[in-house]
């Protein structure tokens, strides 16, 4: 059984009332999550849920020909593998690890007994997952109405929220997957925010300097979707 306290890594662990807690805690498996880990892969029956703590996995849709973009990004405020508790069972996505780090592993069918069982655990999820679905949209009408930086500082944004540091490490490669541009793209954009002194940028890190003038020069998406978390997911003590 992992230690209560590392629960509280991840928030809707933290916050679940101590009778959900206790039932699901002896189930709670601490992995670590390795960075470009496939964690399910389209089409795949979900044997497993996951909690982030310190890491950050992306969900990912990817084309016929191989070519990939960026749907949502899931850390230590959500859960890997909605689609099981929603009646689903797979999804079309890829969930790749992001950035590296820990996460609770828990059995799929504990969840699903969890949900169904109703109560705290079943309205925690739901909440959960229409701010995902938020998170979705809002990154649909971005990629298609603002441009590349825009795009990249709302990603990094989100991905500090996520994060207890200020840096990322992250190839060029992997972030034009994510964005779905291409890597020129990403250089380009990366260079502006750097020359701007917002970030310090090369050799797959990424440190951000002055988070502020991220937040002045990233598009409204950004505050769409952190508001929205932040209103259905706040400390939930009355769930």
């Amino acid at each position: 059984m992992p230690d209560h306290s590392l629960l509280n890594e991840n928030h809707l662990l933290s916050v679940l009332p101590q009778t959900e807690r206790a039932r699901l805690a002896p189930h709670l498996v601490p992995i670590d999550m390795t960075l470009g880990d496939v964690v399910y892969e389209s089409g795949d029956r979900q044997h497993f849920v996951y909690f982030p703590t310190t890491s950050i996995v992306s969900l990912l849709y990817v084309m016929e020909d191989g070519a990939s973009a960026e749907i949502a990004i899931v850390g230590n405020e959500g859960l890997i593998g909605i689609a099981l508790f929603m009646g689903g069972e797979t999804t079309p996505s890829r969930a790749i690890v992001q950035s590296a780090g820990t996460a609770f592993q828990l059995d799929a069918q504990i969840l699903k007994q969890e949900f169904i069982r109703g109560g705290p655990v079943q309205r925690l999820l739901l909440r959960y997952t229409q701010a995902l679905i938020t998170q979705m949209a809002q990154t649909a009408v971005c990629n298609r109405h603002h441009s590349i930086d825009q795009q990249l500082c709302r990603w990094l944004l989100l991905s500090m929220d996520r994060l207890p540091s200020n840096e990322l490490k992250m190839t060029q490669e992997l972030i034009a997957n994510m964005l779905g541009v291409r890597r020129s793209g990403v250089t380009e954009a990366a260079l502006k925010l750097q020359d701007a002194g917002l970030i310090r940028y090369g050799h797959g890190h990424i440190q951000v300097l002055d988070r502020p003038g991220l937040e002045k020069r990233v598009c409204e998406c950004y505050r769409v979707v952190k508001r929205e978390f932040d209103r259905l997911l706040p400390d939930l003590k009355a769930i």
